[in-house]
């Protein structure tokens, strides 16, 4: 397998509400909004939010599940201060913070939201992992 990441996926319970959230909220340009689906082109990587009931179909997995996934995305800032804006705009919008931005043990400064179904962001600012 080549090392390339090409769709991430997240199962959403309302599409019209996760399409706003990452839309209106997070201000993400959507690539294509269809009935049943939704793309937002992060760089290279292009994000989908689809029905969880469909996704799971599609996977032939149960749809059911609570909790944490064990999966959080994340998304790197420039400075800790844009840390905090992020998460204060995410919960504004109908995120959930789940872990205010603080002093990291790795040098960085990071924080946690959750979309409306629950998916995990990490906001991260991190000196030695510098954007371009």
């Amino acid at each position: 397998m080549e090392a390339r990441l090409s769709f991430v996926t997240l199962g959403v319970a309302d599409l019209a509400i996760a399409v706003s959230f990452y839309r209106d909220t997070l201000g993400l340009t959507p690539k294509r909004i269809l009935p049943e689906v939704a793309f937002f082109m992060l760089g290279p990587v292009c994000l989908a939010l689809y029905p969880t009931e469909l996704l799971a179909a599609d996977a032939g997995v149960p749809a059911a599940g609570q909790g944490f996934r064990g999966v959080a995305l994340a998304h790197n800032v420039r400075s800790p201060a844009e840390v905090d804006a992020l998460l204060a705009q995410a919960a504004a919008g109908g995120g959930q913070l789940s872990k205010p931005g603080q002093a990291t043990s790795w040098g960085g400064y990071a924080g946690y939201f959750a979309d409306p179904d629950g998916h995990l962001w990490e906001v991260a600012w991190n000196p030695d992992f510098p954007l371009d």
